[in-house]
């Protein structure tokens, strides 16, 4: 239920971004309500190891850390249960993060971070800050965007403050409302997670077994293909595609002429591809992938790959483009279209099986180009494929449509939460009508 609107007097806080609160709540500088904490971990008192992430702080092992870790943990900040802690780092860089958490349990922190212990209600002020921190408040602090703060730079930030008894009917409304939203949010998060997996499952098993049930079925002899429908034609892909075209096909174009350019994050991984970019010939005809309308690309290094990126590539300006290097680009022959050839290789039964023969050191593993070439692929004819294109078209145009309207109810259900916290820390609901 939508809480109503708070029927008791109002008075101005001189705070921009909080505007009006109950008149009988006092508005006073941060100093005054919380104190900073600054207790060094000497002697490595504490070793339970605290980050903060997406507006929680959760454990790490200290044993187990990876990328820069400290020479010592004895400047970390030791911190106790309902003690608040907030990232003030990379501000000019990160505008999107949550950076402020309440401890649950006694541990450290690096003391880059900013550390303090709320005289009352610390869940109160928990609620308080998270509604700061989602408003932006501490980027503006101080008159402009900064790389990090200090507490000296928080320590006269204004801050609203209701009676004890309130902060505590404030804090149990909201953990009410809040955990009825994080319930549906996870619900609909789940769901999208089952149409994700079922539009996975839908494409695999129509590209390896076809739409007709009752036809005969032969072994295929590879792995994940498994049995596939006995009229369909297997050889390696190198039979039914060139792999990389040679650029020398536009040679005799003018290297002024535009023509698409796609970078990694232009690629999509359902299929789609941002055109928007483009760029003269002269600056993209060395050290670039070259692919023209009809050709399939598809990413070849990890995580791009295994995430689905690749897309059939048409509506070219120029007919052509460039992109990253880090594409296997393929030109399908007479004997299988071009739609067919996405859907067979963005399979997620395709793209586990290639996984496993990915070379390369971690993080920088590739699928081969001659590995690709060389793998066995069964094709329907090309008309079944095409009628295999129209349905898969229809079935995850449904299912897209579907994940996209419950990914917009739950931006809509998080942008409720974040509302709700900031009315009701500020006094602007009436909690008695919403009980």
């Amino acid at each position: 239920m939508t809480p109503a609107l708070s029927g008791q007097p109002m008075k101005e806080s001189g705070i921009e971004w909080v505007g009006k609160v109950p008149a009988h709540w006092s508005v006073r500088p941060f100093f005054s309500f919380a104190a900073e904490v600054d207790h060094p971990n000497v002697g490595l008192k504490e070793r339970n190891l605290l980050s903060l992430s997406y507006g929680r702080l959760v454990r790490k092992d200290m044993d187990r850390l990876e990328g820069l870790t400290p020479a010592s943990f004895e400047g970390y900040n030791i911190v106790e249960a309902n003690d608040i802690v907030f990232r003030l780092t990379d501000l000019q860089n990160d505008m999107r993060s949550l950076r402020s958490a309440r401890a649950l349990e006694r541990g450290i922190i690096t003391s880059a971070y900013v550390t303090v212990r709320p005289q009352a209600g610390p869940r109160f002020f928990e609620y308080l800050m998270r509604s700061y921190d989602t408003t932006k408040v501490f980027y503006g602090i101080g008159g402009g965007i900064r790389q990090s703060m200090k507490f000296a730079d928080l320590k006269r930030l204004p801050v609203v403050v209701p009676p004890v008894a309130e902060m505590d009917s404030i804090v149990a409304h909201l953990d009410r409302a809040t955990t009825r939203i994080d319930a549906l949010v996870a619900k609909k998060i789940r769901f999208i997670m089952l149409l994700r997996e079922k539009r996975e499952a839908t494409i695999t098993h129509v590209v390896t077994k076809g739409l007709d049930a009752a036809v005969p079925i032969k072994e295929s002899g590879v792995e994940w293909l498994g049995n596939v429908p006995a009229h369909w034609e297997i050889g390696a892909a190198r039979r039914f595609y060139s792999f990389n075209p040679s650029k020398r096909e536009i040679s005799s174009r003018h290297r002024s002429q535009e023509v698409s350019f796609l970078p990694m994050e232009a690629i999509g991984e359902t299929g789609k591809l941002d055109l928007t970019r483009t760029r003269p010939i002269s600056e993209v005809d060395t050290g670039y992938s070259y692919f023209a309308n009809g050709d399939v690309v598809i990413a070849k290094i990890t995580p791009c790959f295994e995430n689905g990126k690749g897309a059939p590539v048409n509506d070219l300006t120029g007919g052509v483009g460039f992109g990253t290097t880090e594409l296997i680009v393929l030109r399908p022959s007479n004997l299988v279209s071009q739609q067919y050839s996405w859907w067979l290789f963005a399979a997620t039964g395709f793209r586990r099986f290639a996984e496993g023969h990915m070379e390369g050191s971690a993080g920088q593993k590739r699928v081969q180009d001659e590995w690709l070439k060389a793998q066995m692929i069964a094709l329907p004819p090309l008309a079944e494929q095409e009628t295999i294109v129209a349905h898969l078209d229809r079935a995850t145009t449904r299912i897209d449509t579907l994940i996209a309207k419950t990914e917009r109810s739950v931006e809509l259900l998080r942008e409720h939460r974040t509302a709700l916290i900031t009315a009701a820390v500020t006094g602007r609901i009436d909690l008695l009508k919403a009980a």
